[in-house]
């Protein structure tokens, strides 16, 4: 497994009956989390700012129970993120995520020429910053203007916006194959696919059905001496194995990594599994 463990602004402290509570910056999120299947007791002992309440009839809402503020900030190293309450209990970041970040800035920094990144399905940016930060340019492309927007803000926060970086509101699959048309190439790709979604102008995408073709196009993107390609799901549609197949089929000779990212959870041995990353490489 891959493990998150370098962060200080953010803790899970305790995981137990289909709930995880985070330390967000010191401010207290009690969010579900199907994956937790064990019983470690109640959280009363906690001053909780907000709790994530699901709905039978489908999505579900936040409950503050302290003070908390709209939005705020939370520190990675030298990186800053916007955090906030958001539909379907997100917060606008996913922190296990932080060990794709460590690989991304260190294979960037390694190399001393412009590196282009293509960063896909790139929500508010986790990526598209450490990227930049890194010193690479970044194509970052998402279907929702309003995630756009918020990765325009985590961009400034992190006093990046004078480094060549390209916002597009647009369907993926459409973007890619016009690139391929363009012969424009890229030294690295980066791709968090949801299970399913719809594009800028109604698109149908499903993970299951369109994933090997997509990964089919972005190598047609990629330089010959590409640094890497990372693709990250959360469907419990797509096991492990599955996308290590794909990943094989299409770069047969290039090194293949696939694993759990996990988060540590404070006080005990336990690890919460937090979705599957592939990673294709040269080395």
């Amino acid at each position: 497994m891959l493990v998150s463990n370098n962060w200080q602004d953010y803790k899970i402290l305790k995981t137990s009956k289909g709930m995880k509570l985070e330390s967000w910056q010191n401010i207290l999120l009690l969010r579900p989390d199907p994956v937790v299947t064990w019983d470690l007791g109640d959280f009363d002992d906690y001053k909780i700012n907000a709790v994530y309440y699901r709905s039978k009839e489908g999505g579900g809402h936040w409950e503050n129970k302290l003070k908390t503020p709209e939005s705020w900030i939370i520190n990675y190293g030298s990186l800053k993120f916007l955090i906030k309450e958001m539909g379907f209990k997100h917060t606008g970041l996913f922190p296990e995520q932080a060990n794709n970040w460590d690989f991304e800035m260190a294979k960037i920094k390694k190399i001393n020429k412009e590196i282009k990144v293509l960063n896909l399905f790139a929500y508010t940016g986790a990526s598209t910053v450490a990227c930049l930060f890194a010193g690479a340019s970044v194509t970052h492309v998402d279907s929702s203007k309003g995630m756009i927007e918020w990765a325009k803000e985590n961009v400034k926060l992190n006093h990046l916006e004078d480094r060549k970086v390209r916002y597009l509101v647009d369907d993926v699959f459409k973007f890619v194959k016009r690139e391929i048309r363009r012969g424009n190439k890229y030294d690295a790709i980066i791709m968090d696919p949801p299970s399913y979604g719809r594009g800028a102008n109604g698109e149908v995408w499903s993970l299951e059905n369109d994933l090997d073709e997509l990964i089919k196009l972005c190598k047609e993107l990629l330089t010959d001496d590409f640094l890497f390609l990372i693709i990250n799901t959360y469907s419990t549609n797509l096991p492990s194995v599955s996308l290590e197949n794909i990943l094989k089929i299409n770069f047969p000779k290039e090194n293949i990594l696939v694993d759990d990212l996990c988060l540590p959870v404070e006080n005990t041995n336990l690890y919460l599994p937090c979705g599957i990353t592939g990673r294709v490489t040269h080395e």
